[in-house]
Order: structure tokens, then C-alpha cells, then sequence
């Protein structure tokens, strides 16, 4: 069983920056494909981003593509979502997830990650 914490949620305005934290005390953690979702109130949950266990490739959501950036730090088990020039749109809540060996053609598929976060808020005002 892999916990996974999510941090770094809050509430700012349009423009602002936020970065998110996903804490996973695992040893084999380097094995791990990470990504980060988010579900709005009355909407299906989206994906935001992920990087696949075996590279430093990066995969991206539409809605988010250049202004976000995931990356991992395998020596202290964690992965970051650094969010940039956020909008209104960007409210959520935001999930980390993780995939023992998942692969690149898989990362965008909720269905497919065993782990899940709580979750973190964050609300981006207008």
C-alpha cells in the first residue's frame, strides 16, 4: 500500500503561482509513474500532468500545457506540480496519483493509477 500526501493547496488570485507537493514514503519510489488530476464541482476528474517512472518525459493536459511543470525528486520520494499564471478555471481539487511501472501511453488514464491521494483545494479568484 503506497499513501500518497498532497500539499501546497490554497487561495490566490488569477496570475499567481502555486506549487504542489505529493509526498510517497516508498523504497522502490524511482519505480513509481506519478501524476496529478484535479475534479471542479459537477465535473468528471481531469488530468493535469504526469512523468512516467522510467524517464523524465512529461506529459501534459491541454488545459494546462505551459503553465504548469511537473518533476520528481526520487532521492527524497516526492513529486511537484509548480503552477503558474493559475485562472479561475484552475480551481479544484488537485490528486496525486501513482502507478507501479506504468507506462508512457497509460499516464493520461485515470483508471490505471492504484494510488491515490486526499486531495488538496485549490481556488483561484477572479
Amino acid at each position: 500500500q503506497v499513501q500518497l500526501v498532497e500539499s501546497g493547496g490554497g487561495l490566490v488570485q488569477a496570475g499567481a503561482s502555486l506549487r504542489l507537493s505529493c509526498a510517497a514514503p516508498v523504497r522502490t519510489f524511482e519505480r513509481y509513474s506519478m501524476a496529478w488530476f484535479r475534479q471542479a464541482p459537477g465535473k468528471e476528474r481531469e488530468f493535469v500532468a504526469a512523468m512516467p517512472w522510467s524517464s523524465y518525459l512529461t506529459k501534459y493536459g491541454d488545459a494546462v500545457q505551459g503553465r504548469f511543470t511537473i518533476s520528481r525528486d526520487n532521492a527524497r520520494n516526492a513529486t511537484f506540480l509548480q503552477m503558474n499564471n493559475l485562472k479561475p478555471e484552475d480551481t479544484a481539487v488537485y490528486y496525486c496519483a501513482a502507478h507501479y511501472l506504468l507506462g508512457f501511453s497509460g499516464l493520461g488514464n485515470p483508471g490505471r493509477y492504484d494510488y491515490w491521494g486526499q486531495g488538496t483545494q485549490v481556488t483561484v479568484s477572479s
